[in-house]
């Protein structure tokens, strides 16, 4: 196995969705609460790298054992256990020693922080776990946006705001609210593209539920509910009221990515292209953001 072997089966180019939720929740602490703890900045950075990372490589395991990724239907070279014929007992192997470093990080973070902090932690991991392991995959049902954008973009948004505030309250809420639509919209892209092959795996999930079409209407909708949301937050006053000009500004090749996304259509031989356009639109609002907060931070 080479570098870029693990690099694919933790997939870790999609590690910017748990980067952004952490960059958001730990500048808000700065600029909201006025708190900032570096050791604790680069624990939580650990810890957030090491579950996603370990819940991406047993998502590559539990995929490849239960037929999902398969040589018929996926076209992605990235799914080295397909493609490069690496044994899924690797990637098993990875996510058990990463989830291992996780707990350790955890523990501290607690001993640190609270030991509130391990049960949340926990429960990340384990729905981390559970979303393609298990006798019941919350992948297979209609439920898998739901707990992806969940835990991937509002509890990650708020815990890293928690691990430096030790607050929760409405204004955290209402931020990682956008982070919860967007990342929910990147799953209902993948399982939108993956339509045929969810189905002859028995997968049940909201994308097969709404069908093609109903799928493609609740990638816009989240999108511009995120966006709404977002906007609202600055109205309100809890982000910089000058984060209305690079949320505007970040709009503009939002709506060009999803015109790409429509005019290409959602299948299995766009779905490279597709998850693209979707990945630029959640580094467009990510950077949006984290622009806001670092300026208000500066002109505070």
């Amino acid at each position: 196995m080479t570098v870029t072997d693990f690099a694919r089966i933790v997939e870790i180019r999609t590690k910017i969705i748990s980067l952004s939720a952490f960059l958001i929740g730990t500048l808000f602490a700065a600029y909201h609460a006025e708190r900032l703890s570096w050791p604790l900045v680069l624990l939580m950075l650990a810890a957030t790298l090491a579950v996603d990372m370990g819940t991406t490589g047993f998502n590559s395991y539990f995929d490849y054992r239960s037929g999902v990724d398969n040589k018929r239907f996926n076209k992605e070279r990235d799914k080295v256990l397909v493609h490069r014929g690496i044994g899924p007992h690797v990637a098993l192997g990875i996510s058990v020693a990463l989830f291992a470093v996780a707990v350790v990080l955890g523990l501290l973070i607690g001993y640190l922080v609270g030991w509130e902090i391990i049960f949340v932690g926990a429960a990340c991991m384990a729905v981390g776990f559970l979303y393609n392991g298990g006798p019941f995959p919350i992948s297979r049902t209609p439920f898998g946006e739901l707990f992806a954008g969940g835990f991937l973009g509002l509890v990650l948004v708020a815990l890293a705001y928690y691990v430096q505030t030790q607050v929760l309250d409405t204004a955290i809420v209402l931020l990682g609210l956008p982070s919860f639509l967007l990342v929910s919209s990147i799953l209902t892209v993948n399982n939108t593209c993956d339509l045929e092959g969810d189905r002859a795996a028995g997968r049940r999930t909201l994308s097969i539920l709404l069908g093609a079409r109903g799928g493609e209407v609740a990638i816009y909708l989240l999108g511009t509910a995120a966006y709404a949301v977002a906007a609202l937050t600055a109205v309100l006053g809890y982000l910089p009221r000058l984060a209305l000009l690079p949320l505007a500004l970040s709009a503009l090749p939002v709506v060009a990515e999803y015109r790409r996304m429509h005019r290409r259509g959602y299948s299995h031989e766009t779905k490279g292209p597709s998850m693209g356009s979707i990945a630029r639109v959640f580094v467009l609002y990510s950077a949006a953001i984290v622009v806001s907060l670092v300026a208000g931070l500066v002109f505070h």
